[in-house]
């Protein structure tokens, strides 16, 4: 089993278990937010919910990401996982806004809120996070599926934090206000870890340069490296998934047409090297011209 097979076995097996003990717990925290009637313990089990389904996305893409390529996916299954990652976003930026919107509603209509159900839970919901957490940290975190459903369970962390300290605040002041503010801020931390993960998933999407690959750098350090090269053109990088970026290349060579097809050969071995030592692209297409040609 390779290197890449291995990390990726692990972070479905991780993901799986992540998935499992954060749906199983989500029953409780909706019966004990209902009970107490807590805000924050509803947003953090609706989080919570979402977070199961995310995990359980980023689990089925890991599985479906494993499928060979074939006629109609000459790349393979992999940006699958990209989709789900922009999904999962996406469907984070749908749950700060439920809970602004149910914060806002508990401002102007408070609600009687049991402290101690309320601490209870919340304390438990936060063991479980962490426990999920936990799991996820030992996956690739690189992976922007890992990434994506990482972030899930840190909001849902925060939100069991937020949770414990607005029920300590309510046992022993009775203001129950806490209980939306710290929701609300909880809401704020999602939306930016939402922007963070859309950003990326959709910039990958789109075709996007892969992050530190710049294809006017690539072209002045080709023609620095490789003498024969008289110019780099129609320069195209992308990505597959973060851990697979693509590149396409014209080369102008300053060899006439009639040259060797092997010393032609060993110039694009020679390209191809230095693309994957500088700049980690271990799958290039190159078309060489030749100066008699243009």
């Amino acid at each position: 089993m390779t290197g890449g097979h291995i990390h990726h076995h692990n972070n479905e097996r991780r993901v799986a278990w992540a998935a499992a003990i954060t749906g199983l717990f989500m029953l409780g925290e909706i019966a004990g937010g209902i009970l107490s009637g807590s805000l924050a313990l509803l947003a953090d089990a609706g989080h919570m919910f979402a977070d199961f389904v995310a995990l359980a996305m980023a689990w089925a893409a890991f599985r479906i990401a494993r499928r060979p390529a074939n006629w109609r996916h000459s790349f393979g299954f992999d940006r699958f996982q990209i989709l789900v990652a922009f999904i999962n976003g996406l469907s984070l930026f749908a749950i700060a806004g439920w809970i602004i919107f149910e914060a806002a509603a508990r401002f102007s209509a408070p609600h009687e809120i049991m402290g101690e159900t309320m601490l209870a839970v919340a304390v438990a919901g936060l063991a479980v996070n962490i426990a999920a957490f936990a799991i996820l940290t030992g996956a690739d975190r690189e992976n922007l599926n890992v990434r994506a459903a990482a972030v899930h369970v840190m909001g849902d962390l925060l939100g069991s934090a937020a949770a414990i300290i607005a029920a300590i605040v309510i046992v022993l002041t009775g203001w129950v206000a806490a209980d939306p503010l710290l929701s609300l801020l909880v809401a704020l931390i999602i939306l930016r870890s939402a922007w963070l993960i859309v950003k990326k998933s959709g910039h990958i999407l789109l075709e996007g340069a892969p992050d530190g690959l710049d294809s006017r750098t690539v072209a002045e350090d080709l023609a620095g490296h490789i003498p024969e090269i008289a110019e780099i053109h129609h320069v195209h990088a992308w990505s597959i998934t973060q851990e697979r970026p693509m590149m396409t290349l014209h080369a102008r060579l300053s060899l006439p047409a009639g040259a060797p097809a092997a010393r032609s050969s060993e110039i694009v071995a020679a390209i191809k090297h230095r693309l994957a030592e500088r700049f980690g692209v271990t799958h290039a297409t190159v078309e060489l011209e030749h100066d008699d040609e243009c």
